[in-house]
């Protein structure tokens, strides 16, 4: 505490000593701000004076240029020429003193807020120096141009001089020449002797006197002219100065503006350096003003600090013995460290392989568990006749073109295979259903799935699988297949007729298959025939089975089939859309009827296989249907619209179901009125640009799986006795099921039959 009361007193100390040190600077400031004024306004008083002086030169030369003296001019142009380059030196210094005070005032206001204005007078300072360059130079032109008059005007002195020596020279010599004449003459006349000759002599004299003095007098005469020229170049030259004495008053004005500008400048300097001075004594205030609250605050804190530091030693002793003892610590803590480390990261480890081993009991549990919860819920769905409801996705083609459009919205739960994910305006719908396919699953994995449905129709169950989703979704492919990669129709007769062939010691079975189509509302047979007079609908069984026109079939060999297929599929009705190049227009079924016959017990089984390519659903704005072809949508997408009003009854157990709506939901009444094994197999794209009809597919879907047909019950039904000649082995047995024939069985063979069909009937009687 003593060291903190030490160090705040030195601080207020070297605080004091701050403000004490900047009050000396502001004052040296001042001062020294004032003597640079003073000393600008003795350097303009000068630049004054020398500018009246410079005005009276240039009258006083102008007074004396009027004469002819030309020395006299040459010396005042000369004195003149000085004069401008004093001043011109002069101005050089100005400039530099300028520049120097304007650095000196810059200097102490780097710390301050007027920056700008100092920088905007640096500038202003700069175009002085500008302005001050060029004024040197046009003084150097002036210069030049003085010297040059002063040079021309020596030469024309010199030629005049010399004409005027000339001149005295021709006047002197004929001054003689007459002098000597004259006497010439009064001597002559003292002699009268010698007269004539004399006259004539003089005579002769006489007139080459006057030739020379007609020479001198042409001689004058050029001089005079030259004398003329003379002062016309004078003339000139007087104009020129005068041009000069103009720029001189020009330049004159731009000092008289430099000196504005100077005063403006000086103005400015001392309305800033007043306000560095307010603020300089504001800041001064504000300092020792918070000072004196601090020391206050310190004063007063000070008592308080000295009765809690005779209370803070004894503590003081004791924190020094823990620092003391920390010390050591500290001095053992690394070892101890590395030691807590090592145990630690082994901790961590086991603790990491305990999660880890934990997570992968419970992922197998809840694997466990899912396949449980599935295998319950198949369960749940025979027990209670719910309809099944499988999903496939097709993969991304090139019809579904590039881009955004052809982005992927549908992903799959990597836990289960029941749910998949639609992303569909940026917001992702869950769904789940019975089982999903994946792009990249086989034929071969699809039909395992729904190959326990296809046998039990051997087993006398009714049974119905049909595909249904948007055009171009792929249910034909799944349907039908290829030839390379058959879909679920000819793999179901393939595994109809290896069932049958793997029970014929026991049973005797017969299969009648029946492929139509449903167009525009019209039910064909044979894939492209028509129906027989007579048979515009599918006649009732008593049974509850609906039968259709077409062909019939037998095991153990189907020999025609294969071209019946390639036959229907290229006769049913196709065309190109928007949506699909080759658009299934109408309904194709395929119906299978297996009856079997016990041959032990007499028992007979009739089991029917409804295999359903339903056509695409599609919107007509998308798919561009026109014509026939807006026709055949209207067609599909009423049928498909009574099939959803079937649903929907179904669903919430109405009591009246409009299955009579269309001729698809007539004829599919037997698969959805109950007592039938149903699966849908929903077809849907994954590309960006089909997500409305894949959402409305896929909530059609879950609607479909809700529906509750009720428990299946098998078809059968004990064949009819066998009469006492029968028994005997008098006649031929019952004749067998078309397409198999039998060898007759023996009376033995026949009353041991017999024996155990009654027992049967008394045991469940």
């Amino acid at each position: 505490v003593m060291a903190s009361m030490a160090h705040l007193q030195e601080e207020k100390l070297r605080l004091q000593e701050e403000l004490l040190g900047l009050q000396e600077q502001l004052a040296a400031r001042e001062d020294g701000e004032l003597s640079r004024s003073l000393q600008l306004q003795g350097q303009v008083e000068a630049l004054k004076a020398k500018l009246l002086e410079q005005a009276q030169e240039l009258g006083r030369l102008r007074s004396e240029l009027g004469g002819t003296d030309a020395e006299k001019h040459r010396d005042l142009l000369a004195a003149e020429n000085e004069r401008l380059r004093q001043e011109m030196k002069a101005c050089e210094g100005e400039l530099r003193e300028l520049r120097e005070l304007r650095r000196q005032q810059q200097a102490p206001c780097r710390d301050c807020a007027h920056l700008q204005e100092n920088a905007r007078l640096q500038e202003r300072l700069s175009q002085l120096q500008r302005e001050a360059e060029e004024t040197r130079a046009k003084l150097a032109e002036l210069d030049l141009e003085v010297q040059q008059k002063t040079n021309r005007l020596a030469e024309v002195e010199l030629r005049l001089k010399d004409s005027l020596a000339e001149r005295a020279e021709e006047e002197e010599r004929l001054s003689r020449r007459l002098r000597d004449s004259q006497e010439t003459i009064a001597s002559l006349k003292s002699q009268p002797q010698q007269i004539k000759y004399i006259i004539k002599t003089v005579e002769v004299e006489s007139a080459k006197a006057k030739q020379a003095l007609c020479e001198s007098q042409s001689r004058n005469q050029y001089l005079q002219e030259q004398v003329g020229m003379q002062r016309q170049v004078l003339k000139e030259m007087e104009q020129q100065l005068q041009s000069s004495q103009q720029t001189a008053a020009q330049l004159r004005a731009q000092i008289a503006v430099y000196e504005a500008e100077l005063e403006r400048a000086h103005g400015q300097m001392l309305e800033e350096m007043q306000a560095m001075e307010e603020e300089k004594n504001r800041a001064i205030e504000e300092a020792f003003s918070r000072a004196q609250v601090e020391m206050k605050a310190v004063h007063e804190n000070l008592a308080g600090v000295r009765t809690n530091l005779l209370t803070l030693q004894p503590a003081l002793r004791t924190l020094t013995h823990d620092y003391n003892s920390l010390k050591r610590q500290v001095r053992d803590f690394p070892l101890l460290l590395q030691e807590t480390l090592r145990s630690a990261r082994a901790e961590i480890g086991q603790a990491i392989e305990d999660v880890h081993s934990t997570n992968r009991e419970l992922l197998r549990k809840y694997r466990r568990e899912l396949q449980l919860r599935k295998k319950c819920h198949n369960e749940l769905v025979r027990l209670k006749g719910n309809i099944r409801v499988f999903g496939r996705v097709r993969p991304i083609t090139k019809e579904d073109g590039e881009g955004a459009e052809a982005a992927n919205a549908v992903t799959f739960d990597a836990d289960d295979d029941a749910v998949l994910h639609l992303l569909h305006k940026g917001k992702q719908v869950s769904f789940e259903l019975d089982k999903v396919f994946p792009p990249q699953a086989s034929q071969e994995e699809v039909f395992q799935e729904v190959q326990a449905l296809v046998t039990s129709c051997i087993d006398g169950y009714n049974v119905c699988i049909f595909a249904y989703g948007q055009t171009g979704a792929g249910k034909t492919y799944t349907m039908e297949g290829t030839a390379a990669n058959p879909g679920i129709n000819q793999r179901a007769l393939q595994l109809l007729f290896s069932e049958v062939r793997g029970k014929a010691a026991d049973w005797d079975y017969a299969i009648s298959v029946s492929a139509a189509e449903i167009y525009n509302e019209a039910l064909r047979y044979g894939a492209g025939g028509s129906f027989p007079p007579g048979q515009a609908e599918p006649p009732g069984s008593r049974r509850g089975l609906w039968w259709v026109w077409g062909m019939l079939a037998s095991p153990p060999h189907l020999p025609g089939l294969p071209q019946v297929f390639e036959f229907g599929h290229v006769n049913r009705a196709t065309e190109c859309t928007n949506l699909n190049e080759h658009s299934s227009r109408s309904h194709a079924l395929l119906i299978v009827t297996v009856r079997g016959l016990d041959r032990s017990t007499g028992l007979r089984t009739t089991g029917k296989l409804n295999l359903v390519d339903l056509a695409g659903s599609e919107r007509v704005g998308r798919s561009g249907a026109e014509g026939n072809r807006l026709r055949e949508a209207q067609h599909i997408n009423k049928s498909l619209s009574a099939l959803g009003d079937v649903i929907y009854a179904l669903r919430s157990r109405q009591g009246h179901v409009p299955f009579r709506n269309s001729k698809l939901t007539y004829l599919l009444q037997d698969s959805l009125s109950g007592d039938s094994k149903t699966l849908m197999m929903v077809q849907v794209s994954p590309a960006e640009k089909n997500t409305s009809e894949t959402l409305c597919s896929l909530k059609f879907a879950e609607r479909v799986r809700s529906v509750e047909l009720g428990p299946v019950s098998r078809k059968t039904e004990l064949a009819s006795w066998p009469s006492q000649e029968q028994l005997e082995g008098d006649s031929p047995g019952p004749a067998a099921p078309s397409g198999r024939g039998h060898a007759s069985p023996s009376p033995g063979h026949l009353s041991s039959r017999a024996a155990s069909i009654r027992r049967k009937l008394q045991t469940s009687g």
